[in-house]
């Protein structure tokens, strides 16, 4: 017989190493917190407030540079950082500055079987942002992100320019989901 079989021959010890083993579990999970991103907590006279939220909207958000002249994917970039940051809010005093460089970039990915005439493009926005203290012009974040997205081309001229235009909103969008997420954990990993 085991050494194993023997301590848990009787079924009340197992009872007991199962009850103390779920206690230990217990206590060492208690440890954790686990709480929403954008959750409230009270604040003085009842109030909720939301840390990462307030936070984010003390962003102030310089123009979108871009090393080619492509305004639309830097309007909508900014468009879409602005209002995930203020979430139509007003805007309070502005503790951080927030600067952004992109780059928008299309390429052909299909070809036309005896055409040889593109049939598919992707459009892909890399972009490089700096987040910063405003009084003292400390760095506090830098990071990168890019995404792309792919459209149709046809031999339709305005079907074409629209696609494009479509695709660069699109990957606008996600590229503004991608910071504004990557700060707002920042700031929740500081709060």
């Amino acid at each position: 017989m085991s050494l194993f079989n023997s301590i848990f021959e009787n079924r009340s010890t197992l009872r007991r190493v199962t009850l103390c083993m779920s206690f230990a579990a217990a206590v060492i999970v208690s440890g954790c917190q686990v709480r929403p991103l954008y959750g409230t907590s009270t604040g003085d006279f009842g109030s909720a407030t939301s840390p990462v939220a307030s936070e984010l909207a003390a962003i102030d958000l310089d123009s979108i540079s871009s090393k080619y002249a492509n305004d639309d994917a830097a309007r909508v970039l900014y468009n879409e950082l602005t209002f995930r940051f203020e979430r139509g809010a007003g805007s309070p005093a502005k503790k951080y500055r927030l600067k952004v460089l992109m780059d928008v970039s299309s390429s052909a990915v299909g070809i036309e079987q005896f055409a040889d005439v593109p049939s598919a493009y992707t459009t892909t926005m890399n972009s490089t942002f700096v987040l910063s203290d405003l009084e003292t012009d400390e760095t506090l974040m830098t990071g990168r992100s890019f995404k792309s997205a792919s459209y149709d081309f046809s031999d339709q001229r305005f079907a074409n320019t629209r696609a494009y235009r479509d695709a660069q909103e699109r990957v606008a969008k996600s590229v503004a989901d991608d910071i504004a997420a990557r700060i707002s954990g920042y700031f929740a990993s500081q709060s």
